[in-house]
């Protein structure tokens, strides 16, 4: 019988603490048992833009804060000017942020892009040996221009078809030197980084905007600013969306909150801000008290 009994009161223990364990999961708290709420899937969006924004890392610095502020997932194509415009005219992306004006116009003129603004500047500038074996340290750009060819210097256009190409390309018509007379005068057909990275290993100048260049500066050891200052070297960037009217494809609400957000005071901060700590200087200057930056 004793035996019996232990067994019983065995099998009543078991039970109270199964039953203690039920009563515990059914006493907690209902906040804990609700799920979180389930994050909306982020809107995708492509941002057509220029090397150069990529190159110098502002891009690095601007991007995770739109993302995380607007709930967006930014895909970039960091291309050439000319070819983030086309991709703009075809409709292939859905904001552009590029730095040649004069090309952008008819884009803006045509209705392919909306929502226009000015956003930031620097500068071109021509960089070189710090022998300067053509000597035209502290020309005026159409002067350097003249001498290199002149001298059969070596020179390194991007040939890409970029802002900065497009610059060169301005440069060279306004003083009537034929680039390609010069044996010396080559292209690279690639972005920014990579065409300073060739002037470097072949000693020849190039010209380039000076963002990159502070950026690439640390490699780039024999390499100093040749020519700057000049006024016509200012290198000016405007951001728009592409206009969903045009284009019915485009994803027109986050193209239109990154406009937004690029002239806003909290990401004009950001770009005045970027690269002082590193470089003693910022690598953009923002429009940001310009009353004429629409």
């Amino acid at each position: 019988m004793m035996h019996k009994h232990k067994k019983w009161l065995s099998l009543l223990l078991t039970l109270s603490v199964f039953m203690l364990m039920l009563t515990g999961c059914g006493s907690e708290p209902a906040e804990k048992k609700e799920a979180a709420p389930k994050k909306e899937k982020p809107q995708e969006m492509i941002l057509a833009t220029t090397t150069s924004t990529q190159d110098s890392g502002l891009l690095d610095a601007l991007l995770p804060v739109f993302e995380e502020e607007n709930n967006v997932e930014v895909k970039t194509v960091a291309v050439g000017t000319g070819e983030a415009l086309e991709l703009g005219e075809r409709g292939e992306a859905d904001a552009l942020l590029v730095h040649a004006p004069k090309s952008e116009q008819p884009l803006v003129d045509s209705g392919d892009v909306t929502n226009y603004k000015r956003v930031m500047y620097n500068d071109y500038i021509i960089v070189g040996p710090k022998a300067d074996p053509a000597g035209i340290k502290g020309m005026p750009i159409n002067e350097a221009f003249k001498k290199i060819t002149a001298e059969n210097a070596g020179f390194v256009s991007r040939g890409d078809d970029s802002g900065t190409h497009k610059k060169e390309k301005d440069v060279w018509a306004e003083t009537g030197a034929q680039p390609a007379a010069n044996p010396n005068y080559i292209s690279s057909g690639q972005g920014m980084g990579a065409t300073l990275q060739i002037a470097t290993e072949k000693g020849y100048y190039t010209l380039t905007d000076r963002a990159t260049y502070l950026a690439q500066e640390k490699n780039m050891p024999d390499f100093e600013i040749i020519v700057e200052g000049d006024p016509g070297l200012q290198n000016v960037y405007h951001v728009m969306q592409v206009n969903p009217e045009k284009h019915p494809d485009v994803n027109a609400e986050p193209a239109e909150a990154f406009v937004a957000f690029m002239v806003s005071d909290e990401a004009q901060k950001m770009i005045t801000e970027f690269g002082v700590e590193e470089y003693g200087e910022p690598l953009f200057y923002s429009y940001l008290d310009d009353e004429d930056s629409e």
